[in-house]
């Protein structure tokens, strides 16, 4: 009980009483408010890995479009020209195997026959 004064004793204890409650509440409001604050920082982090990696998807396949595109557009009039400079040079082919005109002069039907 609180020390006497001309105020009612009752509305003394019933404050002190308010102010010994506000102060012992104080940790838990304060981890509270910490836990709170931790689980929305856990969820910007989250939200923003995931936001970058959809972004990343995005760049990767811009990236692969402009590559194939660019496959499609070389020009094939060069291949077509080296090929045909190749076919008239009469060279025999290498690397065949075993029949190929790289390591024999016979076809498989003449091999063993002199």
């Amino acid at each position: 009980m609180a020390f006497p004064t001309a105020i009612n004793d009752q509305i003394t204890d019933s404050i002190s009483q308010a102010n010994t409650k506000v102060v012992g509440d104080a940790p838990a409001v304060g981890m509270g408010n910490l836990f709170v604050a931790t689980g929305q920082a856990l969820s910007n982090a989250a939200h923003n890995a995931t936001n970058n990696q959809q972004q990343s998807y995005v760049t990767m396949q811009a990236s692969t479009t402009q590559g194939v595109g660019t496959l499609l557009t070389i020009d094939t009039g060069s291949t077509g020209k080296g090929t045909a400079a190749i076919d008239s040079s009469n060279l025999p082919p290498k690397g065949l195997g075993r029949y190929g005109r790289g390591q024999h002069s016979k076809t498989p039907n003449q091999v063993g026959k002199g």
